[in-house]
């Protein structure tokens, strides 16, 4: 669509905060304080650590904060560092782009010392809600997660930059032509490949935090003047939609219903700390077990019907690695029914490299389904060694919009993460402030509740 890229610019440009619908606002304030929870848990990886280290021996001007620490760096750095916390551990919210949060939420704190004046919690609601649009949009515009994440690309990464950028355009109040330079800059800054799906390598981690850096980087080049392609989502050789989804595109997808329907509205909050593609199940599997009262050494097999994709993306079974072990559907299940749950704890090392999972992992079999498509969930079936059969399939997942975590839930979650790096009475303050956010008149207040010491 020739004109699709000036609507998104005019979109980022002219959003205000009476236009979102007030639930929209509510969710919106849920996936802040949960992406900000993530990130802190994030902040105690060892994988974090080394990060930190590389920003610190580059050195910058110190203007944004590191979440978790007591040190700032530039906002190239910051969006960079606290997005690779945000996706550490598999707990940041899913479908956007597809992680929007551990993209958007870092970039739009790392840019907030460049506003020349105070930002309210109105306008951060607004520019994170415009990220999460965009982001989202681009990725259905190339054919939908599937498509485009089946044909080896990360979306968080190659899709989830447009998201930044435009939350950033947003935050500066960028114009339009400023907006639409952006998105075209951020389109040449795209990238990320599943290609660390085979070995466990850390890569994922970083596509979050590249996205979210490239997308800050993209707005203050379009600030100074820097242009961008703006032929970037038309049908032409070089552009985007042409390079990475030439044969999946679907251009309208990127304005229809613009400013009507909001894809925030769509995004899950994570339950579990894993691949989403993993938490149907988990959830089939918890029901089971629940229902019939099985303990593991009466289970002789637990089967698991998938569709092709969704056994490449997650079918694997080494565990050595923690960034392969969230990605591993069989960890994931015998998690569930060694320890009770898929939360954060069941990864640690002494539990997913203890004998008693290699022997779950044994009876655990993952077998095609020829009836499911790629989006379809997967269904679970419990043998016991006394002939016993049952079979579940959960077709929305928990903490998906329409089968939502409880705020208790939601607040238990953020508050067992955020504590492990902050103090109890920090992390309560970062709780009722995100909660309100739309009460709060200069919104520096978050992020010098981000900080230590």
């Amino acid at each position: 669509m020739a004109n699709s890229l000036n609507q998104l610019a005019a979109f980022i440009a002219g959003t205000r905060f009476a236009q979102l619908p007030e639930p929209l606002v509510e969710q919106a304030k849920r996936h802040l304080l949960d992406t900000l929870g993530a990130s802190l848990a994030g902040c105690d990886s060892p994988i974090w650590r080394e990060c930190l280290a590389l920003v610190q021996a580059e050195g910058g001007r110190e203007q944004a904060q590191i979440w978790g620490s007591a040190q700032q760096a530039s906002p190239r750095q910051a969006a960079w560092l606290n997005g690779v916390a945000a996706h550490m551990y598999e707990l940041d919210d899913t479908g956007g782009c597809d992680h929007s949060g551990a993209v958007v939420i870092p970039a739009l704190l790392a840019a907030l010392p460049l506003a020349t004046q105070p930002v309210d919690g109105q306008a951060l609601l607004v520019a994170m809600v415009i990220g999460y649009d965009v982001g989202r949009r681009v990725l259905e515009a190339c054919g939908g997660y599937s498509a485009h994440n089946g044909a080896g690309w990360h979306s968080t990464a190659s899709c989830g930059v447009f998201g930044a950028a435009a939350a950033v355009c947003s935050l500066l109040q960028l114009d339009r032509a400023q907006c639409a330079s952006a998105l075209g800059i951020a389109a040449s800054f795209s990238g990320g490949l599943w290609g660390f799906i085979h070995d466990g390598s850390h890569t994922k981690k970083l596509h979050a935090a590249r996205a979210a850096e490239g997308g800050v980087q993209a707005a203050l080049l379009a600030q100074r003047g820097i242009s961008g392609p703006s032929a970037v989502f038309e049908p032409r050789w070089g552009g985007f939609l042409q390079t990475l989804a030439a044969e999946t595109q679907q251009p309208q997808a990127l304005t229809a219903d613009l400013g009507e329907v909001w894809k925030l509205a769509r995004c899950s909050i994570k339950p579990y700390a894993s691949c989403r593609g993993t938490h149907a199940a988990i959830d089939a599997l918890g029901i089971l077990l629940q229902q019939h009262d099985v303990r593991v050494e009466q289970i002789a097999r637990i089967v698991v019907g998938v569709n092709p994709f969704l056994l490449e993306m997650c079918g694997g079974r080494e565990l050595h690695s923690l960034a392969a072990a969230q990605m591993s559907l069989p960890y994931a299940l015998a998690a569930r029914a060694l320890y009770g749950s898929a939360e954060l704890a069941s990864y640690d090392d002494a539990k997913r490299l203890h004998p008693d999972v290699e022997a779950l992992l044994a009876r655990i079999e993952l077998v095609i389904d020829e009836q499911q498509s790629r989006d379809d969930e997967p269904w679970v079936r419990l043998e016991t060694g006394q002939g016993a059969q049952w079979q579940q399939r959960v077709p929305v997942p928990s903490g998906a919009p329409t089968n939502p975590l409880t705020l208790d839930a939601l607040l238990a979650k953020y508050r067992s993460l955020a504590a492990r790096v902050l103090p109890l009475e920090q992390v309560e303050q970062l709780e009722a402030v995100c909660l309100e956010l739309d009460e709060v008149a200069d919104v520096r207040e978050v992020v010098g509740l981000l900080g230590i010491g």
